[in-house]
């Protein structure tokens, strides 16, 4: 970070709450997450992209449970360890048990869900091979989510499946990994999803 001009942490700041602590400059500043140090090599498409997952994980409609569920499915089906990784924590926190971690793999077909959570998993998958949900999963969405989280659902799945193709194309991998055991970190890129 000390090697950054001044003005490219200014442009990634202030976009996300939760980032903001890494990229004071100061000596004392926790170390650089990876995936910030890939947003600093090009600031101004990094800070956008900040804002909106920023918006989506700080100030987003969607309960947090919802939101990490379906993020995590993406991070599986995408094989995308790093956001695997990151957002095992991120679900526990929002309310998914570990058992349900461990179940996200198996999706809509696991015993462990709620109609509405297998309603969640399957949009995932619906928009992650066709890139549309069916007209029976949205109409019981619909039944679920008002039209803005509706929307928010699309844009989440779309935003964290993009990311998940950059991710695994930088071959940007986690720190540490998850630190669960009930769940396997998705194999590497190309390998066959469930």
């Amino acid at each position: 970070m000390a090697e950054w001009a001044e003005e490219e942490r200014e442009l990634l700041r202030g976009n996300m709450a939760r980032a903001d602590r890494y990229l004071t400059g100061d000596p004392d500043a926790p170390p650089l997450p990876s995936i910030l140090g890939l947003f600093a090599r090009h600031p101004r498409l990094g800070a956008s992209w900040l804002a909106f997952s920023g918006m989506l994980l700080d100030d987003g409609t969607l309960d947090p449970r919802d939101r990490e569920l379906l993020i995590l499915r993406v991070g599986w089906r995408t094989r995308c360890r790093y956001q695997w990784a990151q957002h095992v924590g991120m679900a526990q926190a929002a309310g998914l048990a570990p058992e349900e971690v461990a179940a996200v793999p198996e999706g809509a077909a696991a015993g462990i869900w709620t109609e509405r959570d297998r309603d969640i998993l399957r949009a995932v998958d619906q928009l992650v091979d066709g890139h549309t949900v069916d007209d029976a999963t949205w109409e019981r969405l619909a039944g679920h989510f008002d039209e803005r989280r509706l929307l928010e659902l699309l844009f989440a799945v779309g935003g964290y499946t993009c990311l998940a193709m950059v991710l695994n194309s930088v071959g940007l991998e986690p720190a540490g990994g998850p630190d669960l055991e009930t769940a396997p970190v998705p194999g590497p890129a190309g390998t066959p999803a469930q």
